[in-house]
C-alpha cells in the first residue's frame, strides 16, 4: 500500500492494547486480553438499473477482558479515547468482581501462543470509486436481464470491498495482529410472472479483486439459475439419493463443526459426544482444517487468544481426529486448546475424483439440492428436516424443476451415507467443499 488507508495505525492500536492491559493490572487485574480495531467500507447495489443504495461503513471498537484470580468480566466500547479506554477497563474488572468464580477460566496458556507471523496475503485494497462500483453492479444486473426475456425482476446487484485491521495482546506477553480485505459481488434476480415466479441468485467473495469473476459472469449466472427453476414441480413422497450441490454441501459440513466444538461438547448439547477416534463418516471422507493459506477467508497464524495455528486433520478414513476447542472448552473437556477460538479455519473436504456431471450418472435417480431453507436441525438428536428446492434426476440428467419439498434424516446416518464428493468444489466461504452424494433421505413432497 502506498499509504495508510486506516485512521490508526498498527503502532497505534498496539499502544491502546498495551495501555488496556497496563490499567487493568494497575486496578487489580491478575490477567487480561484486549482486542483492538478498525474497519471501513463501500457497498453499492443498484436495483432495476437505478443506484438503491450506496453505504459507507466506517467502525472501531475495544474489548477488554478481565480476571480476577478466576472470575471473568468483559467490557467493550467504540470510543477509543483514553478516558473511555480506562472506563472499558473498570467496567469489566466491576463484572468480574460480582462473577462466580470458575474454575476452567483464564487466558490460554503462554506456551500455546504463536511465536511467528507468516504473512499470508491477506489485504489486497480495492480502489474502487464509487461511480465504477455502480458501472459494476448495473453491468452483472443487466447481464442476468441478457439472459432471458423471461428473467422479469431483480433484487438487485450489489458490490461490496471492506478492510480492517486489528491488535490482540493479552498480559502472558503477546501483541499482534493484522490487516485484512474482503471483497464481494451479488446479484439476485427473478424469472416469470404471478404464481410461477422463481428467484435465485449468484455471488462471489475474495480476499484480493484480481480473483474476483467478471461482473457479467455472476449476473448471467444468477440469471440462468432463475430460468432454470421455472416450472418446477412437486414429487411425492419417497426414499432417493440426494446430491446437494457445492454451495449447500458446506452447510453438512457447519453441522459437523458445530456438534464437534467445545460448547456443544462440554455442555452435552452434541449428537457427536466422544466421537474422537470413532468413524462418524462414510470412509472416503477426509477433512483438514487449514489455517495458512495465502488469501485464504478464514487464514490466520493464530485464534482470537493469540493461540498458534496449525494445519490438522479434522476426519481421516471417516475417523475424527480432532475437536474444535478454544482454551476454555478444552480445560472443560481436560483436554488442550486446538487454536479453534472463533471456529474453523479454512476447513476443507477432499473430493472423490468426479465432476458434477459424473455425480448426476452416479445418482442415476433422486434430487439434486440447490437451496435450504428453515433451521430444522437438532444438535442434541441430529435429527435432520429442512426446506429444499433443486431438480428431479433421471437416468443421470436433470429432468425438471422441483419446489415445495422437505428432505429428512439423521445426521448420523446422513454423515456415514456419503458415497462421492465433486471436485466442483465452492471457495466462497471458510468451508469448502464440492457437491456432495448421499444416499437413502426421505423427500417428502405430495
Amino acid at each position: 500500500m502506498a499509504s495508510n488507508p486506516f485512521s490508526y495505525t498498527d503502532d497505534t492500536l498496539k499502544q491502546l492494547v498495551t495501555d488496556a492491559l497496563a490499567h487493568a493490572k494497575t486496578r487489580g487485574a491478575t490477567a487480561a486480553d484486549a482486542e483492538v480495531s478498525e474497519g471501513f467500507g463501500q457497498t453499492v447495489t443498484v436495483r432495476q438499473r437505478e443506484v438503491e443504495t450506496i453505504e459507507y461503513n466506517r467502525d472501531k471498537g475495544i474489548g477488554v477482558t478481565v480476571y480476577i484470580g478466576k472470575q471473568r468480566g468483559h467490557a467493550s466500547s467504540s470510543d477509543l479515547s483514553p478516558q473511555a479506554l480506562r472506563d472499558t477497563v473498570d467496567a469489566a474488572l466491576a463484572i468480574a468482581r460480582y462473577t462466580a468464580t470458575d474454575d476452567c477460566a483464564g487466558l490460554a496458556d503462554p506456551d500455546r501462543l504463536a511465536r511467528e507471523f507468516p504473512d499470508l496475503d491477506l489485504i489486497h485494497p480495492w480502489d474502487m470509486p464509487v461511480e465504477r462500483a455502480i458501472e459494476m453492479a448495473q453491468a452483472c444486473e443487466a447481464a442476468g436481464f441478457a439472459v432471458d426475456k423471461k428473467v422479469s425482476n431483480s433484487e438487485g446487484a450489489t458490490v461490496s470491498t471492506q478492510q480492517s485491521h486489528f491488535i490482540y495482546g493479552n498480559t502472558n506477553g503477546f501483541l499482534a495482529g493484522y490487516p485484512s480485505s474482503r471483497h464481494s459481488i451479488w446479484c439476485a434476480l427473478i424469472a416469470g410472472k404471478g404464481d410461477g415466479m422463481q428467484r435465485d441468485d449468484w455471488y462471489e467473495t475474495v480476499r484480493d479483486p484480481a480473483d474476483l469473476p467478471a461482473p457479467e459472469f455472476i449476473g448471467r449466472k444468477a440469471g440462468e439459475r432463475a430460468i432454470a427453476r421455472l416450472k418446477a414441480r412437486k414429487v411425492p413422497t419417497e426414499q432417493v439419493p440426494v446430491l446437494y450441490e457445492s454451495g449447500v454441501a458446506a452447510s453438512l459440513m457447519g453441522h459437523f463443526v458445530s456438534a464437534v466444538s467445545g460448547g456443544s461438547l462440554y455442555r452435552k448439547s452434541s449428537f457427536l459426544l466422544d466421537s474422537l477416534g470413532k468413524p462418524v463418516f462414510s470412509p472416503i471422507v477426509q477433512m483438514t482444517d487449514l489455517p495458512l493459506i495465502p488469501k485464504g477467508l478464514a487464514s490466520g497464524a493464530f485464534d482470537e487468544e493469540g493461540v498458534a495455528t496449525q494445519a490438522r486433520d479434522i476426519v481421516r478414513d471417516g475417523v475424527v481426529q480432532g475437536y474444535f476447542l478454544a482454551s476454555y472448552s478444552a480445560r472443560k473437556l481436560g483436554m488442550q486448546t486446538t487454536g479453534n477460538a472463533g471456529g474453523n479455519h479454512n476447513l476443507m473436504m477432499k473430493d472423490t475424483g468426479e465432476d458434477f456431471a459424473a455425480l448426476l450418472k452416479k445418482m442415476g435417480r433422486g434430487l439434486l439440492v440447490t437451496e435450504l431453507m428453515g433451521q430444522g436441525v437438532n444438535p442434541v438428536t441430529g435429527d435432520y428436516s429442512r426446506g429444499a428446492a433443486g431438480f428431479w434426476v433421471e437416468n443421470g440428467a436433470i429432468a425438471y424443476p422441483v419446489q415445495e419439498i422437505t428432505i429428512a434424516g439423521n445426521l448420523k446416518t446422513m454423515f456415514k451415507n456419503i458415497v462421492a464428493i465433486g471436485n466442483d468444489v465452492s471457495r466462497r466461504s471458510s468451508r469448502q467443499c464440492g457437491s456432495v452424494l448421499v444416499e437413502g433421505m426421505t423427500l417428502a413432497g405430495t
